[in-house]
């Protein structure tokens, strides 16, 4: 859970930009907290433990510190200080909860990379940071398009028909909506699953109740795929090669955790539905 990297290069380049990178009288005090900052940001939208703790030593070696740093599942731990002097400062913030988000966990690593590659100050570096993180908005519609899509599609490839398809791009579009209303609401994440499984599954089973097409027991099935937590799953195995056990393991149990939320909404929708399940 704890890393620390040496770096060979740590010559002080002396400016009269206090927020030069690499100028000793940049405080570590506010490097340590914007680097924190950065951490809960990027680990709160869906990032691994090994990405973050690269991230955080790339920025920080630019700066000219060196890092200790400690990651849980629901808190960063961080010390930076200045090699060679007695300029040091510790840090400890709890993870932003948040949905996950694939465009602000690469943008907010392009930063990092930005920042070792053009050598920018720490002042240039916080308003890019501020500008991620308040402008990663993602067009709500267009991700439910798209999601409906691809929940459709998985059904094709299973062996749906037609109508199966389209049956379950309606469970989808209704399903994910419904989740997006109520993850704003900031409702608990797992009711949250077990309402939207609730509610897709009831609609797969029409399918069962108009027979129109050949294939109902698939829509029922693949109505719900949307709702199945694979990044956690990922991220969880991901920890685990990595040696951060511990937030691999609460991963996994948050992972298991909503995957049994699922489960639950499924089968009670079926048995509203009376739609056998074996």
């Amino acid at each position: 859970m704890t890393s620390s990297t040496t770096y060979p290069n740590e010559a002080v380049i002396e400016s009269d930009d206090p927020l030069r990178p690499g100028n000793v009288s940049v405080p570590s005090k506010e490097v340590c907290l914007f680097l924190t900052n950065y951490a809960v940001s990027l680990l709160g939208c869906g990032a691994t433990c090994m990405r973050l703790e690269r991230n955080v030593n790339r920025m920080a070696a630019v700066f000219g510190k060196k890092v200790e740093l400690t990651i849980m599942p629901r808190h960063v731990h961080m010390t930076v200080w200045h090699p060679g002097s007695d300029d040091f400062f510790t840090s400890i913030s709890s993870v932003k909860p948040a949905p996950i988000s694939f465009s602000l966990n690469t943008r907010l690593s392009e930063l990092s990379w930005a920042v070792a590659d053009n050598s920018l100050s720490l002042a240039e570096t916080r308003k890019r940071f501020r500008k991620i993180v308040s402008s990663d908005s993602e067009n709500p519609w267009l991700t439910l398009l798209l999601a409906s899509c691809a929940n459709a599609a998985f059904c094709g490839i299973f062996g749906g028909d037609a109508i199966a398809m389209a049956i379950v791009f309606i469970a989808t579009a209704l399903g994910f909506n419904l989740k997006q209303v109520l993850l704003r609401k900031h409702l608990d994440s797992r009711i949250v699953f077990f309402l939207c499984a609730f509610v897709s599954s009831v609609i797969g089973a029409t399918d069962f109740l108009f027979p129109y097409g050949g294939t109902p027991a698939i829509a029922v099935g693949t109505s719900v795929l949307y709702l199945v937590p694979g990044i956690p799953f990922l991220n969880s195995f991901n920890d685990l090669i990595y040696h951060h056990y511990i937030c691999a393991v609460v991963r996994f149990i948050d992972a298991m955790v909503l995957t049994g939320c699922l489960s639950l909404g499924l089968c009670l929708g079926m048995k509203l539905m009376h739609v056998g399940m074996f």
